[in-house]
């Protein structure tokens, strides 16, 4: 995992803020705490042993991240911001079958990020 570019990726298009990185020497542990304007907060963290697959092994992690992002025109000028940018864009900007307006994107590291209309 590269921890600076995740922290970099969240702080550019999401408006995180980030704590100072922690690291244990004894374990290998390094982590960050960002931040969000509306008070979410995120750990991003790497420790030697885990896999960075999705399909085997011992994996920690999650489905994916959704953030409000504004209006729909929010949401299409994020997307086509981080498309040309080079990020991966999975799908839409679109409206889902349970009436979301999305679109969804990889992190850095091809963790799924919705971004949503919070109209």
């Amino acid at each position: 995992m590269d921890l600076e570019g995740m922290k970099s990726f969240y702080e550019g298009y999401f408006q995180a803020v980030s704590g100072s990185m922690y690291h244990n020497p004894k374990t290998g542990l390094r982590t960050f705490f960002l931040a969000f304007p509306d008070g979410g907060r995120l750990e991003i963290m790497s420790v030697p042993g885990l896999s960075a697959g999705k399909e085997e092994g011992p994996v920690c992690g999650y489905a994916h991240l959704a953030f409000g992002v504004g209006g729909r025109d929010a949401v299409d000028a994020l997307t086509e911001r981080l498309r040309s940018d080079g990020i991966r864009v999975k799908s839409g900007p679109r409206t889902t079958g349970d009436g979301y307006y999305e679109s969804c994107v990889f992190d850095p590291d091809g963790n799924q990020i919705e971004l949503v209309a919070d109209d």
